[in-house]
Order: C-alpha cells, then structure tokens, then sequence
C-alpha cells in the first residue's frame, strides 16, 4: 500500500499519464489508419483530353517522393487512380469504384467539368470529400450547397473576366468571335466574359460557335467565325482543339486578337503540336512560374520543382506545364494532410483544405497564395496576362483579381 504522502503523487501522475492518449487520440475513417492514407483519383489518361493524364503520373510521382522521406505523419499515401477517357459515365463508375470497393479516404483532383458534374451529387451524398477538383468551373466553390467539393485552380468564370478587361481597356470597340466546347466548361468561360464585359456583351460579340469533344476537328467552326468579321478570337478549348485552332488560323491568315484559355497554354502539349510560328502573339493568363523560363532560374521553388522532376520523372518535357500543375496540387494536399495530423475523418479533411492561410506551392507567381475560409472554396483567384513571343510565354501587366464568392 502506498503511503499517504505518496499517494496524492500517484494520483497526480496516473492523471497526467492517462490525459496523454486523450490529447493525443487518433480518428480514423474509412481509408486511412496507423499505416497509410488511400487518396482516389480519376484522370482522363486516354480520349480526347489524354494531354491531361501527365498530371495524374507528377501527383504519383510525388507521392512516391513523400513516401520515400517517411510519408506524412508516418503513414504511406496509397495513390488510387484510374482512367475515365474524359467519359462522365465511366467516371460516375471509377468514383464508385474507388469509394465503393477500394475504400479510399478522399477523392483528389478529379479532372474535368463533366466528369466532376457527374460525380459530385453522388460523393457529396456519401460524404466523401471531392477535393481539389481540376477544373475551374465556379460551382466546385459552393460550400452551403456541395460542402464535400472544393476546387483548385483560378475559375474559369473569373479567368473570363480577366479578358473582359483586358478587351474594354485596349480593344473597346472590339467585334470578339467566340469558340467554345459544347459543355459546362466552355459555358462557365463564356459566361465570365459575358458577366466581364458587361451591358457591351450584346453589342461586342458577334459570333458564338458551339463544337463537340468528340469532334475530329473543328475546322468548320474556325471558318465560320473568320466569316463573322470578329476581329477578337475568343478561344475556348481544350488541349486538342486549341492547337487545331492555332494551327488553323495560321493556314488562313486569321489574325484577330487571339485569347487563349489558360487549360490549353502547355507548351509542350498545345504550342508545339500547332507550331512556334503559328503561336506567336496568342494571348492568355497564368497564376504559376515557367520552369523554362531562364528569369526563373535562381528561383528556389522552381530549382525544388526541377529536382523533384529531375529524380521522380527524368526525362519529361519541361515546357508541359502540367507537370507544374500536378506538382502544385499535390503538394496542397500534402499541406493539407500535415495540418489533419492524426484526425484523419473526412470531416477533418475538408475542415483542413477551408483552413489554408498564405500557402504558395513554391511555383505559383509572385504575389499569388493559396487562402481559403469556411465560406471560401476558392483557393487560387489572381492571374497575370501574358503573351506568347519567340518559344515562351511573357507576362505582362498586373496579377488581376477574378474573385467570386460563394
């Protein structure tokens, strides 16, 4: 039996030891556990949008990185992704799949606005966090409605505004010709230069042209438009299609003010399949730093990037500015993962992806973080106009605010 002036230490002690796993408790939900984290993706690897499964293989690539230096908290990521071909129902079948039978924690940067439409209402019904969505359409920052679904990347209603601007200040009598993908993406970006430009939105478009992603070329739509008289070409595709469209006004002696949407502005998978020569003086915005930018080149977040590239992915074409974007996004999600600590709940996670403060990825331009709130669901809202000239890219102007709230 203790003695009576030692007990009251006993007590003491027993109470400070046993508070121990209660401050430092661990919460799991399905997915995550002592050992590791299952994060799910889906990404068009194959179909008309495959220039976009070079994202899928950097957040791979990177996660292989964290894992290789202790992973997060002492768990392992599980990278889960699969193919969708950029088709919205193999997508609602590869999110069931990951939930459903892989069990994953999250769903993280899945690519595309038709594919996240169709997903979302089933990952917000099961609660499961449809995080850092790749795409910009302005409803993944709708937290009343979709709590479950956050986006990434400047909104595409935003970027539209951007041009909006830039239009009224240096072309105001501008007649502006308008290409869009035939889906919730090209709308959202029609619209934000509709809502930029304002009451002149009548007045100043002259043309709208729809075009299908199944479409093998859109040839037929670049004609029309010249025949419009627009002397602003509004230029709202993907990948595929943008290289067709400036290819296309090359071979015609098309040269209206060219506006190029800032998905399809990879050098690598749009400016050189449509030709240097053909690109030159195609306008559009950027929110992060080329890597192949020689004034970038004492700059310590893009030698951290070069390393990574240079060790986890050796021999990729450095000008693919998706390989920036894959390493932006899943460096977030590592940001993310770090604050949950040991509260691995999906609950948690959202919790931590609306709690981001000041965070730059190390390769977003200066003057440009990553902020967002419990009311804030868009983490990136500034961009900077730039021009292409010669083999790259140049900025020019101010970083512009799109900003839209919820």
């Amino acid at each position: 039996m203790l003695k009576p002036s030692l007990f009251g230490a006993a007590v003491a002690a027993l109470a400070v030891l046993g508070s121990g796993p209660a401050l430092a408790q661990k919460a799991y939900d399905t997915g995550a556990n002592d050992t590791e984290i299952k994060v799910g993706n889906i990404m068009p690897y194959s179909g008309p949008a495959s220039a976009y499964g070079s994202i899928g293989k950097t957040e791979e690539a990177y996660f292989k990185m964290v894992n290789d230096q202790g992973g997060i908290n002492g768990r392992k990521i599980n990278f889960i992704s699969y193919d969708d071909g950029y088709s919205p129902p193999k997508a609602v079948e590869q999110t069931r799949k990951l939930v459903e039978n892989d069990g994953v924690l999250f769903v993280f940067n899945p690519l595309g606005t038709p594919s996240n439409t169709a997903i979302q209402k089933y990952l917000n019904a099961k609660q499961v966090p449809q995080l850092f969505v790749a795409t910009g359409a302005t409803k993944w920052g709708d937290p009343k409605g979709f709590p479950w679904t956050m986006g990434w990347q400047p909104t595409y209603q935003g970027e539209g505004r951007v041009y909006a601007k830039y239009v009224l200040e240096n072309t105001p009598n501008a007649k502006i010709g308008i290409l869009y993908q035939n889906d919730d993406f090209g709308k959202d970006y029609v619209q934000g230069l509709k809502d930029g430009l304002g009451d002149k939105a009548k007045s100043m478009i002259v043309a709208e042209v729809p075009y299908e992603i199944s479409s093998p070329t859109i040839d037929a739509e670049i004609l029309k438009l010249k025949s419009s008289g627009a002397d602003v070409f509004y230029d709202v595709t993907t990948p595929k299609f943008a290289a067709q469209a400036i290819r296309k006004l090359h071979e015609i002696g098309w040269k209206p003010v060219h506006l190029l949407v800032n998905v399809s502005t990879s050098i690598g998978s749009v400016i050189k399949p449509a030709g240097f020569e053909a690109a030159q003086g195609v306008m559009s915005v950027n929110y992060i730093k080329d890597p192949t930018d020689p004034k970038w080149k004492d700059d310590p977040g893009v030698k951290e990037w070069e390393a990574f590239i240079d060790k986890y992915m050796p021999g990729v074409d450095k000008t693919n500015s998706n390989y920036v974007y894959g390493y932006g996004v899943a460096r977030t999600l590592v940001q993310v993962l770090r604050q949950a600590g040991d509260n691995l709940t999906r609950e948690n996670i959202m919790k931590q992806a609306a709690s981001l403060k000041g965070f730059d990825t190390g390769m977003l331009l200066p003057g440009i973080t990553i902020n967002t709130g419990a009311a804030d669901f868009y983490p990136i809202e500034q961009e900077q106009m730039m021009r292409f000239q010669g083999d790259r890219w140049e900025f020019f102007g101010p970083v512009i605010s799109g900003e839209i709230r919820s």
